[in-house]
């Protein structure tokens, strides 16, 4: 029920007769006067305290917490201590060892969810004007009363007695079904309500009720005011009096605001073995009388007065008496004093806390822990002295967005506690909700998008933390709040946005990883990276937040064109893509090594064929095809001679243009020419025949539209006949028909990219035609290629190779299925 408006539901197991009882309110009280347990059978509610118990929901968990009963309360067949315990549905809890339920949650119902019920603000207004107290404004329940919070302790300098009437856990104001009341949480010296001292159930608090803490020094009167009401500063009430009644509750230097609320978790977390350290207030028991002591002579005093008496001349004693009793005075003394100097060091860090001196009492504390590792109160103090001392600064830091300072911080806490081992809980826990903030300040929003192969890693290692404890640390964050108030403010930021991660968590990132692990299975042996691309489009049509897709598709883009360059054994096209490749995510990162690993040219082939290239391209004919002949050894060398195959032709083909020129015919030739050059690599020879092309521009261009046409006419006849199919593929011999279809799709390749290439090199425009029924034919061809490479496993290696070379691209060479090349005939 995480997230979600709930009901609590205790279904009785030992008394079915007692009916359901559903828990619609954050606090439920068990008691045997408290309802509905005071309208049982005697017998059912025999073993029940009357204040047994409490269970309440906070951040929608619920928990369950007893309060010292004598019967003790079970969850599950195990007795709760002075830790709650969070409830699950299912569970089952018992009071005692005669009322047992069994714990189930539901859905709350539409019309309770919606219901609107007005909030309640409570002014606090000192009775006594002259006291310097300040108003208290609640916002938000429920409140600890607790001489520890800064309610109450800013006023220890000038009243330390009366701070010392009110108990570290005094009492709490909640809210029940849209009304306050107050319950005393066992304080030494009490909570009263309009003078009556509040017994072991709550009390409603009324709009003009008083209400004191400890005695009549932290007296106040009760302000209510609803929502739905018009906003004021303060509610002074009628029966205000005196000093109060004259107050200016708009000096905002006089009120203490409480704005936040306070933890359950604290409030009904009872340390039974930790010693009060209050002191008491005997006024606060009216009807008591203190007897004096009676005085009497024990036979120490009598001693002494003898051995006064002695010294002084009075009685006389005798000298073996007298000895013995110097020296027992001195046992005394000596016992005192190393009992009194033992305690120097505790006493001083209690000093040192009380007034504030926070800084200055972490190495007292360490030194002390040195000596006595196991001393929790001291652990206790330590603790609340280095987040008071150094906490504020930290969340100072976050606020002005000084990441880098915030997190010095926290390595100082950790090197101030080394230990104390509580400190360092909770020092965990400040380190993890600063990285959780630095995180999602670099993102700006709470919904930017989130970037594979950069954010997916942080989010899990943030989540992974929180999920490992989830209600451990939330019990740790609500005591760092409750030391510090100032960070709840941070702590309620901070559950949005881990509650924002977790949604993410459960769409983004799954998807991030599922993307991953395609792009990994792409790119291993006998995966298939050309069909990547589209599966990285369908991923950011399907998930608009998920950045850093374009990355990747560049990193692809890059990887296929030195894979496809590679394997085809293509030495220009493999160094110029070499040459601007540069990968930026891991995946493509740890391809560049294994292309490394499978034969990339060497540095020293790339800087003689780069030579090569500059003299080819500038027109250096001979010192070009030199270079080539020098590089004719290696692993290389089948490229290295296609290439000065190719270059030869060139050469020899432009010489022989130059003869014909003014021939019959020769139109035709300079064309043939120009369709054999690359604008890229060939560019000298492009440029000497310019100036006939020139002249030829609208004869080229009526040839390009020739060869679409004829690209069209085959590739129309071929999607007539239907397209090569999954069984013609897996044929063990070359059939008519897959020769006749392989033909005509081939015939369009070949035609689409003669027109394509000549277009180019004339610097003409395709129409929309003409570049849609490129992209079709090319398509068809990749997806027969990528499909025939698939069956390596099951086909024969030589009919493989056969039925690549009838179908049109790169039909060069390619990848068996023991990774061996395979050369097409």
């Amino acid at each position: 029920m995480l997230h979600k408006a709930f009901d609590l539901l205790l279904e009785p197991e030992s008394h079915p007769a007692a009916g359901v009882i559903r828990i619609d309110e954050n606090l439920f009280a068990i008691g045997r006067f408290e309802a509905p347990f005071s309208s049982y059978e005697t017998d059912a509610v025999a073993q029940l305290s009357r204040r047994h118990a409490r269970i309440f929901i906070e951040h929608g968990v619920a928990y369950a917490a007893d309060l010292g009963s004598k019967n003790g309360t079970t969850v599950n067949g195990v007795m709760l201590r002075e830790k709650p315990v969070r409830l699950q549905g299912g569970d089952v809890i018992g009071f005692g060892a005669k009322l047992v339920f069994r714990v189930r949650m539901v859905p709350r119902t539409a019309s309770r969810t919606c219901a609107a019920i007005p909030a309640v603000r409570m002014t606090l207004t000192p009775v006594r004007g002259d006291l310097g107290l300040h108003l208290v404004e609640l916002t938000e329940f429920p409140f600890l009363i607790s001489k520890a919070d800064e309610t109450f302790a800013q006023y220890s300098d000038r009243y330390p007695h009366q701070v010392n009437y009110v108990s570290r856990r005094h009492a709490h104001i909640f809210v029940k079904a849209g009304e306050p009341f107050v319950e005393d949480l066992g304080s030494t010296n009490g909570t009263f309500v309009d003078g009556k001292r509040v017994g072991e159930t709550a009390v409603a608090l009324q709009d003009g009720a008083s209400l004191a803490f400890g005695g009549n020094h932290f007296a106040y009167i009760v302000g209510l005011r609803r929502e739905t009401q018009p906003a004021v500063t303060t509610t002074m009430t009628a029966t205000a009096t005196g000093p109060a009644a004259q107050a200016t509750p708009d000096d905002l230097d006089k009120t203490t605001f409480i704005a936040t609320a306070h933890s359950f978790l604290d409030i009904f977390c009872v340390d039974q073995g930790q010693p009060s350290d209050d002191e008491i207030n005997r006024e606060t028991l009216p009807e008591e009388r203190v007897p004096p002591r009676r005085r009497s002579r024990s036979k120490f005093v009598r001693f002494v007065s003898e051995l006064g008496a002695a010294f002084g001349g009075g009685q006389a004693v005798e000298r073996r008496v007298l000895l013995w009793g110097l020296a027992f005075v001195a046992a005394i003394f000596a016992i005192g004093s190393a009992l009194y100097f033992s305690n120097a060091a505790e006493r001083n860090l209690k000093s040192l806390v009380a007034h504030g001196d926070y800084r200055h009492a972490v190495p007292v504390v360490n030194a002390y822990l040195d000596k006595h590792p196991n001393d929790p109160q001291a652990m206790l103090l330590g603790t609340e002295a280095l987040l008071k001392g150094y906490l504020p600064d930290w969340l100072d830091q976050l606020k002005q967005r000084n990441f880098d300072a915030a997190r010095a911080v926290v390595s100082q806490m950790k090197t101030l506690g080394p230990t104390n081992a509580d400190a360092r809980l909770l020092v965990g826990e400040i380190d993890w909700i600063g990285r959780l903030e630095t995180f999602m300040a670099s993102r700006e929003r709470p919904d930017a998008p989130i970037r594979i192969y950069a954010d997916e890693n942080r989010i899990s290692e943030l989540l992974k933390q929180w999920e490992s404890d989830p209600s451990g640390h939330q019990r740790r964050l609500d005591r760092i709040a409750s030391t510090v108030p100032a960070f709840r403010d941070l702590y309620a930021v901070a559950l949005s946005h881990l509650r924002k991660l977790e949604s993410d968590d459960s769409v983004y990132l799954a998807a991030i990883e599922r993307l991953k692990a395609s792009v990994d299975k792409a790119l291993a042996p006998g995966g298939d990276p050309d069909a990547l691309s589209g599966e990285i489009a369908d991923y950011a049509d399907k998930y608009p937040r998920l950045a850093g897709l374009d990355r990747v598709q560049e990193d692809l883009r890059q990887y296929l064109a030195l894979e496809h360059a590679r394997q085809s054994r293509e030495l220009g096209p493999l160094i110029g893509a070499m040459q601007i490749a540069r990968f930026t995510t891991p995946p493509f990162q740890a391809q560049q090594h294994q292309l490394d690993a499978k034969g990339l040219p060497t540095p020293d082939v790339v800087r003689r064929y780069t030579a090569v290239s500059d003299a080819w391209r500038n027109g250096q004919t001979e010192l070009a095809m030199a270079g080539l002949r020098s590089m004719t050894g290696g692993p290389w060398a089948d490229a290295v001679s296609a290439e000065l195959a190719h270059k030869q032709a060139v050469a020899s083909q432009f010489a022989d243009l130059q003869k014909s020129r003014g021939a019959q015919g020769y139109d035709d030739r300079v064309l043939s020419f120009y369709e054999l050059l690359d604008p890229a690599a060939d560019v000298w020879f492009v440029n000497a025949i310019q100036p006939d092309l020139s002249a030829l521009r609208q004869k080229a261009l009526a040839r390009a539209d020739e060869w679409f046409n004829r690209a069209q006419t085959a590739w129309t006849q071929y999607r007539t006949n239907g397209p090569i199919g999954g069984d013609q593929r897996l044929e063990t011999g070359l059939s008519d028909s897959f020769k006749k279809q392989a033909k005509l799709l081939t015939d369009a390749w070949s035609g689409a990219q003669r027109a394509a290439q000549l277009l180019l090199q004339l610097k003409a425009d395709r129409s929309a035609l003409a570049d849609k029924l490129l992209a079709e034919i090319n398509a068809e061809v990749d997806l027969q290629r990528r499909s025939l490479v698939q069956l390596s496993p099951v086909l024969d290696p030589g009919l493989l190779s056969a039925k690549l070379a009838l179908i049109g691209g790169d039909k060069t060479s390619y990848k068996g299925a023991n990774g061996e090349e395979r050369h097409a005939p």
